[in-house]
């Protein structure tokens, strides 16, 4: 049986990244033999994660990256908001989101992508860092704008670092004009989707579904104030436009002026220009949105990390 040294625990250490108490047990385990240690952690670590997997993941980080013509978004969740100040999740996190710029917001390319420097992928890294950390982590969704001419704006809210948040947009602006012209006005416009959150670009991209149920609940609405059925279909096409300027882009009041509207403001840009501008599309993510989160007090929660 090999000596097991602070070098050789040090050692699997640099190559795995796990712990150091994880390292030595691991060492320990396989007598001394680091390849077998190796595969000793990684078989532990899928374990670890098997066994988290169904605890509630709802904090952690939105990262972002960008290149020419593009960027990306990914969301990483942890179970606790304190994993999103340790600096190797923050590290994965945004190596990640570099990842994500190549993986056209495709989560399992994404997944089985290579992690740089490691011989892991990208799902392997996570399932490491769930050994290394002692949380349940999880990828949870990419997505990647681009568009041919023109750029991506992005916004970061609430960054814990430069590039990474608890809530992400990007906005995809098309446009012939240069490139360095369009990028103030291209972040605006992703702090605005940050702060008023629209549901799609315009009115003809807004999912119908979506219209027929608001156009059924306002018609309930007037008949319970009694109102005749002759005047309801006005009523309602006027009540559609005010929620069209509540949930369309295109319509909703400029963030930055709050009298303007984005499409006004879309308008003179172009004029500006002399060159059509035309946002193409966006993305908005906030952390743990959608995630139904468990109602624990904070001793319980204590307790549920010392028993992990």
């Amino acid at each position: 049986m090999a000596q097991i040294t602070a070098a050789l625990v040090k050692q699997l250490r640099d190559k795995t990244g796990a712990g150091m108490m994880d390292c030595k047990k691991a060492l320990t385990e396989t007598g001394g033999d680091l390849e077998a240690a190796v595969d000793w952690l990684r078989k532990t670590g899928l374990a670890q994660a098997q066994r988290k997997a169904g605890r509630t993941a709802a904090e952690g980080l939105i990262g972002m990256a960008s290149g020419p013509g593009r960027a990306a978004l990914v969301e990483i969740n942890a179970e606790t908001d304190f994993v999103a100040r340790n600096g190797d999740f923050q590290t994965v996190v945004r190596e990640v989101a570099r990842l994500a710029l190549d993986c056209d917001g495709d989560l399992d390319r994404l997944s089985q992508a290579p992690y740089p420097e490691t011989g892991r992928t990208v799902a392997e890294e996570i399932t490491n860092l769930v050994a290394t950390i002692g949380e349940n982590i999880q990828l949870r969704r990419t997505a990647v704008l681009s568009v041919p001419t023109g750029v991506v704006g992005h916004y970061v809210h609430m960054a814990a670092t430069e590039g990474l948040g608890r809530l992400g947009t990007l906005v995809a602006l098309e446009s012939p004009a240069p490139a360095e012209s369009l990028e103030r006005p291209a972040h605006q416009l992703a702090m605005h989707v940050a702060a008023a959150s629209p549901q799609a670009v315009s009115r003809e991209s807004l999912d119908q579904a979506t219209v027929e149920r608001e156009r059924a609940v306002l018609a309930e609405q007037a008949r319970a104030e009694g109102k005749p059925e002759k005047i309801i279909e006005k009523m309602i096409e006027g009540r559609l436009r005010k929620f069209f300027e509540d949930v369309v882009l295109l319509e909703q009041t400029w963030v930055i002026d709050g009298e303007s509207r984005v499409k006004s403001v879309l308008d003179e840009l172009a004029g500006t220009l002399d060159a059509p501008v035309t946002v193409t599309g966006f993305v908005r993510y906030q952390l743990g949105e959608g995630i139904e989160r468990e109602s624990t007090d904070f001793a319980a929660e204590v307790a549920a990390q010392l028993g992990s």
